[in-house]
């Protein structure tokens, strides 16, 4: 990046799911903000070949689990920044989850990114500076259709962190919420055959009107959204917390 330093040189910073997609936006823009990264994602081969293009340390876990968790913080053990991002539970019917599906959801969703937090907050409580940027989804101020199990999973971490960041801000630290909207990523395009499949209509008739439902006339490009995160990690962004940043072109109709 150029133009105003970010002042994020030097600053360990902690991607989850930085393999791809939204993730690997965040990663990129922190890095050439000339921050040193720790990318993790479950599947290796993505995921080294993210690390090596980047410039970042890969670690191959699943951090919906304990041990996983762990690994990420040997990595990694005092950041300066942690961006917690996971991919969303499949769509479907509400009819069709059980237990089981609502369990994961949760666990990915809210669980996960709540228990690391959780483990970098002492560290960056006491050197007096820290940012935690969640990726969660648009979908936590406008519920989708086909997303019950997001929707739902996200507005539990939105909820818990909200009060946690008010908590930790006068030592330094920042909490907030990044929520995209419709952007060009593998995750959309699931999304995309979800919705044709309900509406027995053509992936690519779907997919030109979402672009075309959008005021933009468009979905987002990821490193728009990488930019921002990158913005919201910087010395600038001091001031800005327990806040929810709504990244959707427009798409959202009301004021809050």
């Amino acid at each position: 990046m150029t133009g105003l330093p970010l002042g994020l040189e030097g600053r360990r910073a902690m991607v989850c799911g930085g393999s791809q997609g939204l993730g690997r936006a965040c990663a990129e823009a922190l890095a050439a903000a000339g921050a040193e990264l720790t990318i993790c994602a479950r599947t290796e081969g993505p995921l080294k070949a993210a690390a090596e293009a980047i410039g970042a340390t890969a670690v191959v876990c699943d951090v919906t689990t304990e041990a996983g968790r762990e690994a990420l913080l040997a990595a990694c053990p005092n950041p300066d920044i942690l961006v917690t991002n996971a991919a969303g539970p499949p769509p479907g019917r509400f009819e069709d989850w059980g237990e089981a599906e609502w369990a994961a959801a949760v666990g990915a969703n809210m669980l996960a990114p709540l228990l690391l937090i959780r483990a970098v907050l002492p560290c960056m409580r006491g050197r007096q500076w820290g940012r935690i940027v969640n990726i969660t989804s648009g979908a936590v101020k406008a519920p989708l259709p086909m997303l019950g199990l997001s929707n739902g999973a996200r507005a539990g971490l939105t909820g818990a962190v909200g009060g946690i960041a008010r908590e930790v801000a006068c030592d330094g630290v920042t909490i907030n919420n990044l929520l995209p909207g419709h952007f060009a990523t593998a995750r959309l395009e699931t999304y995309y055959a979800a919705l044709a499949k309900a509406r027995g209509a053509p992936v690519d008739e779907v997919r030109v009107q979402v672009a075309a439902g959008n005021p933009t006339g468009r979905v987002g490009d990821p490193k728009e959204f990488g930019a921002i995160c990158a913005v919201l990690c910087s010395v600038h962004a001091g001031y800005i917390t327990g806040q929810n940043l709504l990244m959707d072109g427009g798409a959202f109709p009301g004021l809050f």
